[in-house]
């Protein structure tokens, strides 16, 4: 009986990781579709507010605000991919405390921080961050400063 729950449990946990990877996924095609959505907007008000008849107060308050969203979006979706790398780590630690108990001492070696450059969660992280950067720099240089 106590082999067959730690089956179940060890089922459970390897799904739960499972989930945990695809998540990843998710936020990062969410976080992809939201900015790219408001860059667009934000450019395309760049490009009308002439058009419109939009003050040029306005129109760079509007893409300010847009890339402040931009840039909200980017810090939940950076914050939802640490909370799930945090519960990764938990979920292989719970991992290797059944495998301990049931197969024997050192059958799964522990997950190690000192592996954050193998981790995918990494690139994605520094991915977002390095584009919400570009993003600023280029509005700071380039848009803003020609909305007169």
């Amino acid at each position: 009986m106590r082999n067959e729950f730690a089956l179940e449990r060890y089922r459970y946990i390897l799904q739960q990781i499972h989930a945990v990877n695809e998540n990843a996924y998710r936020f990062l095609a969410i976080y992809q579709t939201l900015a790219t959505t408001l860059i667009g907007a934000a450019l395309a008000l760049f490009v009308g507010y002439r058009k419109w008849e939009v003050e040029p107060a306005v129109a760079r308050g509007g893409v300010v605000g847009l890339l402040t969203l931009t840039t909200v979006v980017a810090a939940f979706t950076v914050a939802l991919i640490l909370v799930g790398a945090l519960a990764w780590m938990d979920y292989r630690n719970e991992e290797c405390d059944v495998t301990d108990e049931i197969v024997g001492q050192g059958f799964r070696e522990r997950p190690r921080p000192g592996n954050l450059l193998r981790w995918y969660e990494t690139y994605m992280l520094l991915f977002i961050l390095v584009s919400i950067v570009i993003m600023w720099t280029l509005a700071g240089l380039f848009l803003l400063p020609s909305m007169q």
